[in-house]
């Protein structure tokens, strides 16, 4: 029991408790635009003007959701209650933990964190905020991450003093995670009150992605990524709703990682310092997984493997023809067998790609022994190709996963692709109606648009590239499974792979997550607002995001401004 004394520090410290209490539940003025988040109620410039806005700063916006004109605080010891079979699950509390930490970083200074504490402790029954519950609701304790998970969720925002409790409802606990970002984004904090506020409350949310496949490719062959910058950026994925890192470990240019069955194969790496063990791809899997991100590998296979040489040099066709690998050669597929079955142990997700793309078959034409061997099975260069995709593909099927292939493995041979295939598109535009015609299932990541390494294509050509456009029936447009946009790693490393995918990426989450409908109005009125304060929302959770109205994606701004406006 506390016993106060008029001449006792502690005595005004208690004062100062209270005063603080009263305050924060008392002061629910607008914050003024002097570098203030966007409240989710108007513009910078509108808290100026007084104009009334109706934009949403929402990033991706909802499926449906409605709000209101109250003002909410919240209480800095924000508690979780859960309930439902996967209420206690670890990535559910490890999420809270993490979001708590983003939503209260301006509140959570040392002597703050004492005074809260002791305050929880003398107003316990008496709240001093309008919120200070959420309870999270979660059905399934199923916490397998696979392709086409339940990601729906149904977040409620009370009215003002009606409850003191938000609530996000989920089938699964990776509809909890996205139902958790929204909450995020809703969260905004007054720099004159110093208080976390919720405007425009109640909020009335049900939300659900639009794709089931939301993705961004990653090239770690090109230049070496840092475990650490790899985990940074699928954090940064987890705020814009994407859900499957593309991991293109390997190509010509270096062999990183660590494949047990066959060690000297990471002598293709450029340096013994750059290269990823069992245990960093393992950790970078679990990280992603705990953020709902499924991580999907690729092993490009017959070409951009050059580097696999260095360590075996039976697998070129000769010393002085390097790719694609050498397909005369049984002990090429025994190599390629054993890196899946390593990688198998590794990445969990049904998905696995195979590459398939830009092979030239010179060196085959070219080096004796290959040349009789092909004469000798009767094949032409391009028969040859067509067999080692195949064999790859079965090899990929033998373990479970549906194979993924770059376009021009449709392109070349289409009715003898395995039915499980997933065509990769990349090369252009009217590739996925093609594809899906033929019953096949299809990723669109045409390079005009959704390529991240092409730095003159601005953010709203990003934004209104459509997965579906060519497609008019809806069996043929479930076939689409969703997109992928592109970090292709020749110009691109630590110094600036971020602020190349940020924030042009969110642009293509947003068409890949909200209904179609929603997000095809003017969007120089509508969305560029948006994804302007969503850009300010990474620069302010420490994601390097690079102006949105750059001509060239990546640079720095061109002179002084508000976040709010480049």
């Amino acid at each position: 029991m506390f016993v106060f004394k008029p001449t006792s520090s502690l005595f005004f410290l208690f004062l100062l408790i209270i005063s603080y209490s009263a305050s924060s539940v008392t002061s629910l003025t607008v914050p003024p635009r002097g570098g203030a988040p966007l409240d989710l109620t108007t513009t910078p410039q509108q808290q100026t003007d007084g104009d009334d806005d109706s934009l949403t700063y929402l990033w991706p916006l909802p499926a449906e959701f409605t709000s209101g004109g109250d003002t909410l605080s919240v209480d800095p010891a924000l508690t979780l209650s859960v309930a439902g079979n996967g209420g206690g699950s670890a990535i559910l509390r490890e999420a809270f933990g993490r979001y708590r930490g983003i939503v209260f970083k301006n509140t959570a200074g040392v002597g703050f964190s004492f005074i809260r504490k002791l305050r929880e402790r003398l107003v316990s029954s008496v709240s001093a905020f309008d919120v200070d519950t959420l309870k999270i609701t979660v059905h399934s304790d199923n916490e397998e991450l696979q392709f086409g998970v339940d990601e729906s969720y149904t977040l409620l925002v009370p009215k003002a003093k009606e409850s003191s409790q938000v609530t996000i409802e989920a089938n699964t606990v990776y509809g909890a995670l996205r139902g958790l970002e929204t909450f995020s984004q809703l969260c905004s904090f007054d720099y004159t009150t110093k208080t976390v506020k919720i405007y425009k409350a109640p909020w009335s949310i049900q939300d659900k992605p639009r794709f089931a496949y939301r993705g961004l490719m990653l090239d770690t062959s090109r230049h070496y990524l840092p475990i650490d910058v790899i985990k940074q950026i699928i954090e940064s994925m987890s705020y814009a709703k994407l859900n499957v890192l593309h991991w293109h470990i390997i190509d010509e240019q270096s062999f990183p990682l660590e494949i047990p069955t066959y060690p000297n194969l990471w002598k293709g790496s450029y340096t013994k310092w750059e290269r990823y063990t069992v245990e960093d791809a393992y950790e970078i899997v679990n990280f992603a997984k705990m953020r709902g991100i499924n991580v999907m590998a690729e092993v490009d296979v017959p070409g951009h493997a050059e580097s696999w040489g260095a360590g075996y040099p039976d697998l070129w066709p000769s010393p002085y023809c390097r790719e694609p690998l050498d397909v005369s050669k049984n002990f090429t597929f025994d190599v390629i067998s054993g890196i899946l079955a390593d990688m198998r142990k590794l990445f969990p997700f049904e998905l696995f790609h195979l590459g398939g793309d830009e092979v030239n078959t010179d060196c085959w034409s070219s080096t004796s022994h290959v040349k009789e061997w092909l004469q000798s099975h009767n094949m032409t260069t391009r028969d040859a190709y067509q067999y080692f995709v195949l064999k790859a593909q079965e090899m990929a099927v033998s373990k479970n996963w549906s194979p993924v292939n770059w376009e021009e493995t449709f392109n070349t041979f289409p009715s003898k692709l395995h039915p499980k295939t997933i065509v990769h598109n990349w090369l252009g535009p009217g590739v996925c109606p093609k594809v899906v015609a033929k019953g096949f299932r299809c990723i669109y990541s045409n390079q005009g648009v959704w390529y991240l390494d092409h730095l003159d294509v601005p953010w709203d050509e990003v934004y209104t590239a459509e997965p579906l456009q060519g497609i008019h029936t809806a069996s043929e447009q479930e076939l689409v499974i969703g997109g992928e946009v592109c970090m292709w790693g020749e110009t691109a490393d630590t110094s600036n792979v971020q602020q190349t995918i940020w924030p042009r990426a969110a642009a293509a989450a947003e068409r890949l997550w909200s209904q179609r409908d929603s997000t095809s109005q003017n969007i120089t009125l509508i969305a560029l607002p948006r994804l302007q304060n969503f850009r300010c929302l990474l620069n302010r959770r420490g994601v390097p995001a690079a102006p949105v109205t750059n001509y060239y994606a990546r640079r720095a701004p061109v002179g002084p401004g508000s976040c709010y406006e480049q």
